[in-house]
This record gives C-alpha cells, structure tokens and sequence, in this order.
C-alpha cells in the first residue's frame, strides 16, 4: 500500500484514489509497471529473507542454539534441506492466511530493530575492543551509528500499536526460547 501510495504521487492528486495500488489516472501500461515492480520486489525480498532465514537456523543449530535437525545437510544438495521446509511452512501458511501489509510490517520492525542493534553494537565494540582487528572499520564513530539508531528508531515508531505488539510477541518468544534451551546447550555456554 505505500508504494502504491508513492506511485500515486506521480498523478495529480484529483485523478487518484489513495485506496488504489496505482494510480487510475495512469496510463494502462504505466500501472501494470507499477504493480509488476511491486509484486516483484516484494517477492525478491521475500525469497531473499526465506534463503537467509534457513541459513540463520543452520548456523544456530551448528552453535547448538537451536535443535540438531536444522543443522542437518542434504546429502546430494548439501543445503540445510529441513531448515529450508521449516522456514518455508512457517512463512508459507501465515502468508496465505494474513495480508501480506501485516508480514511486510513485522519484516520491517524487525529489521529496523536489528539495524539499530548493530548499530550499538559498533560503538560498544569500538569503545570496549579499540584495537579489535577489523576488516571494514565504520568511519566517525560514533555519529554514523548514532545516526542510524535515530533514523531507524524513527521509522520504528511510525509503526502500528499492533505491530509492536506481535514484535514484543515474536521477541519475548525468541527470549524464552534463548533462556530455557539455547542458553544451556550453546557452544559459547561450554567454554
């Protein structure tokens, strides 16, 4: 809906209806682009996130944050086949179910949120580690990173209440999860 919003500002705001996800005063063509590229970018980054997701399960389960069986390869594909049907079940049903604007919200807090962690985390580490070695350093530490806290941050709360909510949700299920399983069987809790 906000890119069709955004769409819609190519037209005078007389022959646009802001419920439309392109613009009616466009031409036949014109919308089509719209809506092929919308449908397109959303599901790039969809897929994107579905690849990155399988592999994020991997590399925990391989730190034994998460059970073992999303850590297991595929003998002919050598791809973390269960972590791949896993995260495609737990995204695919949820998306035939609710609007794809609620799915695209919670990607969007969460990956602002995320932003803003590693963000932290860059002037935490440059105080507490300064002569860590590095292969990209971030340049007028610590402004850039405050920067993006703030930005982010920004866009965090033109968020709905109702996103926070399911966010404060998925987070305090990730804690638990952390606290009563991972906490114990990680590689990290060994040494």
């Amino acid at each position: 809906m906000r890119f069709g919003r955004a769409a819609a500002g190519m037209f005078p705001s007389s022959r646009t209806r802001p419920t439309t996800p392109a613009s009616p005063g466009a031409s036949r063509w014109a919308r089509s682009i719209i809506v092929i590229g919308a449908l397109t970018g959303m599901i790039s980054s969809l897929l994107v996130f579905q690849y990155g997701q399988a592999r994020i399960w991997y590399a925990m389960s391989r730190d034994r944050l998460f059970p073992a069986l999303f850590s297991k390869v595929h003998a002919k594909f050598k791809t973390p086949h269960y972590s791949t049907w896993i995260a495609g079940f737990a995204v695919g049903i949820p998306s035939g179910i609710f609007a794809i604007s609620d799915a695209a919200d919670l990607s969007n807090i969460g990956t602002l949120f995320a932003f803003v962690l590693v963000s932290l985390g860059v002037i935490i580490l440059r105080r507490t580690q300064p002569d860590r070695p590095r292969v990209f350093k971030v340049p007028l530490v610590p402004w850039f990173p405050l920067i993006s806290i703030v930005l982010c941050g920004g866009l965090m709360t033109g968020l709905t209440v109702v996103t926070w909510g399911r966010f404060v949700g998925w987070l305090a299920i990730g804690l638990l999860i952390y606290i009563f399983y991972s906490r114990h069987r990680s590689e990290f809790a060994r040494k």
